[in-house]
């Protein structure tokens, strides 16, 4: 067993105004994916993505932001925040989705792609393949405050936190930083290239299609000893919430890349 190292969330205050590791672990995040996506810009020549590379990123974290945090009131909360509407913008108090996130960025950067004539799959492989960095860097913030522990278990690297009772438990946010993040980065990145030199193999699309399926199945594994969210508790079957959407999202990866596929093979 493992005492919870019990980080402040907060880093500083000034005044009013307080500065918190949830909300510097998305901004590294946002960082790290500018660098990531231009660099694949400049080694694949990518002129249109280039040519509006700044306006994307605005686009893109404010879909990050509006859609991960609807997608945790829609889909987790609901009942709560219709009866404290003033608590939705409170995003540093945690309370983000990932799924929430997922479907805002698809539809907001298509819709900007395309206002813009720009190939959104190409676009959309370069950014997703950044996301686990991003995703990493969140859980490790899930982990300072504390929240979104595991179940109880009796393996020596339990943890008890704070607010999870007196009984050692998983550190889930740890295990999703591992395989959502590191794991998936580890498996994304070294593909970055293919979509530009094998298709149809490989068309553009099917990384954003990889990271939909590989995300869904490892979030469905770690949900396995993830505490389910009190206010929803187990589905029906035993199943919880993020396995319910991680295997739409697996669904959704699955069209993608045979529909991305479909389209990319020569016409016989």
């Amino acid at each position: 067993m493992i005492s919870f190292p019990n980080i402040d969330p907060v880093i500083f205050s000034l005044g009013p105004l307080r500065v918190r590791w949830y909300g510097l672990m998305y901004l590294l995040g946002f960082t790290a994916s500018y660098f990531l996506v231009k660099r694949q810009i400049s080694a694949f020549k990518f002129k249109e993505l280039q040519e509006n590379f700044e306006d994307l990123n605005l686009v893109l974290i404010l879909c990050v932001i509006l859609g991960g945090r609807l997608g945790y009131v829609l889909f987790y909360n609901l009942p709560y925040y219709l009866a404290h509407p003033l608590e939705i913008p409170a995003t540093w108090n945690g309370g983000m989705s990932v799924h929430g996130a997922a479907i805002c960025l698809i539809v907001g950067g298509a819709l900007f792609c395309r206002r813009r004539r720009i190939d959104f799959w190409a676009a959309a492989d370069m950014y997703v393949i950044t996301m686990p960095v991003g995703i990493a860097l969140g859980r490790i913030g899930n982990f300072i405050n504390g929240e979104l522990f595991g179940r109880t278990t009796t393996l020596p690297w339990g943890i008890v936190f704070p607010g999870g009772g007196p009984l050692p438990r998983h550190p889930s946010q740890l295990y999703e930083a591992f395989l959502e993040g590191v794991l998936l980065f580890i498996i994304l990145w070294p593909q970055r290239s293919k979509p530009w030199q094998t298709r149809p193999y490989w068309p553009h699309g099917s990384l954003l299609a990889l990271f939909l399926i590989c995300y869904g199945i490892f979030r469905i594994l770690v949900e396995c000893v993830r505490q389910p969210d009190p206010q929803i508790g187990f589905l029906p079957g035993g199943t919880t919430m993020g396995q319910l959407l991680s295997g739409f999202m697996i669904l959704g990866g699955a069209l993608i890349w045979w529909l991305r596929t479909k389209s990319a093979a020569p016409s016989k």
